[in-house]
């Protein structure tokens, strides 16, 4: 039986999507099982306003390009569409579209649901039919996912955070990583999970940043139910799921989006605006109504369909100017002559108010790298309207001390007090995120100088500074028990590391920083603002110390935190107090348990009268070596 003429599109429907504001095209788009007239099959709907035919091809036509034409709609959307009776889940197809000069090429769906496993390119007839059983996670996210709230993040990428051993060339399902992720962040203390991009890309060593099925969740792990049950098990343990999103660049594949009609449809045709120099990809066309319909349908898809509850938003920066990665005279301009591309911003602030709209609970954050004003601030402020950022500069600036020996810190003492300076300029994420572990860049514990001891203590010192400072926070895989080797796509994690005692007491310290970071409000209540940060000393810098006050909305759940950048134990150093009380130390990274020399602080710590810091009271303290050490107020 051939094609039947059959529409899921309103004309209401054709009125959003041609003026950029439909959000939900994938209950429109794409191929979905119905019933018409008592008869099964699947309904087919495309979007191709340039091509002079469009036929569905597949393993139930024996891909015969000219069994099953879709019909072209009367009006100026450029849908192509039709009913093919007897079409099942599971069947495989492309869309063969004889393209404006009259080519003819084999395209995957952009809307399919599900894809086949890669290096095969074709679509597949499939539903969402997941019941899902999260109600209670759902409702109680916009509490547990508010911005004042600790955000503790575990980046990862599926296909090598862990494999089995005894077959280590095969990634692992999602079912499988469920099986050991889960009770993995409970125990490590995260609060959040990222998942590096999972949907459908053809170029594994891409790490998922060059999609083609942007709505499919990647078979190389299994079904799209599958993904579903990793993140439904992660809710049930009050885990959040973000999904890393790329709206700004696809590759060239022949059966992805690129020249999709014969024409430039989906990126610019201007290539000053429509590739991507340094990732040899395609740009969106933001200036596109229907492109834009697309990209926010999208990100509405992951958070509906898959209860996501977060999106970092990729290579903000590269959309946001057309000089991104190119010489001025090389970049193309806006209509008022300047280098921000308007289409891209339009797009970015419909996104957000879209998603913060419809969704409660949900963040949108921005891998953002440029000074853009106001990328956190609400859009009716004149912002784009994320929820959060990353703070690129805060971790370019720490890695850089960081790798200095100790003996020359002094010199550059506020590389690592700069970033107060700026830092409730917006909501700021500080991550240190799988770009910091590849291309050479060597793994986090090789970037700390020193012998090995120093090694480790200089990392558990970066994590405590990390996350005792204003903000939220990110950490990729590995960093957590101090991988030695760069990440590797290929391969698993290190995890026999964990029988030496300095990398089990790396990932001890992290346990108990998580725990810290989420059982004291004033690391978390005022994350993003200036109320929640005192300094008590920032400019000694021959003895490299750093002491700053971290406060909650009460005074009792004050903090105090000391760190010491060099490998000299400091005896009886006096630090002033926010305020008379008695102090006890509740963390110290140099514990024996963690790999350190055990120099910690057992006593009640007593109020003295005496000037320090330009306060009244103050107190002295023994801070060891290439250490961070916490106070609380004692009884």
């Amino acid at each position: 039986m051939g094609v039947l003429a059959y529409s899921l599109f309103s004309d209401f429907d054709i009125s959003l999507f041609i003026s950029g504001k439909h959000f939900r095209l994938y209950e429109k788009f794409g191929a979905h099982l119905i019933e018409v007239a008592g008869t099964k099959g699947t309904y087919f709907a495309v979007w191709a306003p340039n091509a002079q035919a469009v036929h569905v091809i597949g393993n139930f036509n024996h891909w015969s390009k000219t069994a099953h034409p879709l019909n072209r709609r009367l009006d100026s959307s450029g849908i192509w569409e039709g009913f093919i009776p007897g079409v099942a889940k599971g069947e495989v197809y492309k869309y063969a579209i004889l393209g404006f000069e009259g080519q003819l090429v084999e395209k995957g769906d952009p809307y399919a649901i599900k894809w086949e496993h890669p290096p095969k390119t074709a679509s597949v007839v499939w539903e969402n039919d997941y019941q899902w059983s999260d109600k209670s996670w759902m409702k109680k996210r916009v509490k547990i996912n508010a911005l004042n709230k600790p955000m503790s993040v575990y980046e990862l990428h599926l296909g090598s955070w862990q494999r089995d051993p005894s077959e280590p060339k095969r990634v692992l399902t999602y079912k499988e990583i469920a099986a050991s992720l889960v009770p993995y962040v409970i125990d490590m203390g995260f609060t959040h999970v990222e998942l590096m991009p999972i949907m459908e890309y053809p170029f594994y060593p891409s790490w998922g940043y060059q999609i083609t099925g942007y709505f499919a969740a990647s078979s190389r792990h299994g079904t799209p139910q599958e993904l579903m049950y990793l993140i439904e098990e992660l809710h049930k343990h009050d885990i959040a799921v973000i999904l890393d999103w790329v709206p700004s660049h696809f590759p060239g594949d022949q059966h992805g989006l690129y020249h999709f009609d014969g024409t430039h449809l989906y990126e610019h045709a201007d290539m000053r605006k429509g590739f991507h120099p340094d990732w040899k990809s395609y740009i969106f066309n933001y200036d596109r109504n229907e492109v834009r319909s697309f990209l926010i349908s999208n990100a509405m898809y992951w958070l509906d369909q898959f209860h996501a509850d977060g999106l970092r938003v990729d290579a903000v920066a590269s959309m946001l100017y057309y000089d991104f990665s190119r010489k001025a005279e090389d970049a193309a301009t806006n209509e008022h002559g300047g280098r921000e591309n308007l289409g891209a911003i339009a797009f970015l602030k419909d996104m957000n108010e879209a998603i913060y709209g419809s969704f409660e609970g949900v963040q949108t954050i921005a891998e953002e790298s440029s000074t853009y004003p106001g990328v956190t601030h609400p859009v009716y402020a004149g912002g784009l309207g994320f929820g959060m950022k990353w703070m690129m500069g805060w971790m370019n600036d720490t890695l850089k001390y960081f790798k200095n020996d100790p003996i020359n810190r002094k010199h550059h003492h506020h590389q690592l007090t700069f970033a107060i300076t700026y830092a409730f300029s917006e909501n700021f994420m500080l991550p240190f995120s799988h770009d910091e572990v590849v291309h050479g860049k060597s793994s986090m514990i090789y970037k700390m100088p020193g012998d090995e001891w120093q090694k480790f203590a200089n990392l558990r010192l970066l994590y405590a500074y990390m996350f005792t400072q204003p903000g939220t926070k990110l950490l990729f895989m590995g960093n957590e028990f101090a991988q030695t080797h760069e990440w590797d796509f290929k391969n698993s994690l290190d995890w026999h590391l964990l029988q030496h005692p300095p990398h089990l007491g790396m990932q001890k310290t992290v346990r108990a920083i998580n725990k810290l970071y989420r059982s004291e409000p004033a690391l978390y209540e005022y994350s993003f603002s200036h109320e929640g940060f005192e300094w008590i000393n920032a400019d000694d810098a021959d003895h490299s110390v750093y002491i700053y006050i971290r406060k909650g909305k009460k005074a009792k759940d004050t903090l105090i935190v000391i760190l010491n950048l060099t490998p000299v134990y400091r005896e009886n150093y006096r630090v002033g107090l926010p305020f008379k009380a008695k102090w006890k130390e509740i963390f110290n990274t140099d514990e024996e348990e963690f790999f350190g020399s055990g120099k910690l602080n057992t006593g009640t710590l007593l109020p003295e009268q005496e000037n320090c810091h330009g306060r009244e009271f103050s107190i002295e303290i023994n801070v060891p070596p290439l250490a961070a050490i916490v106070l609380k107020q004692g009884k």
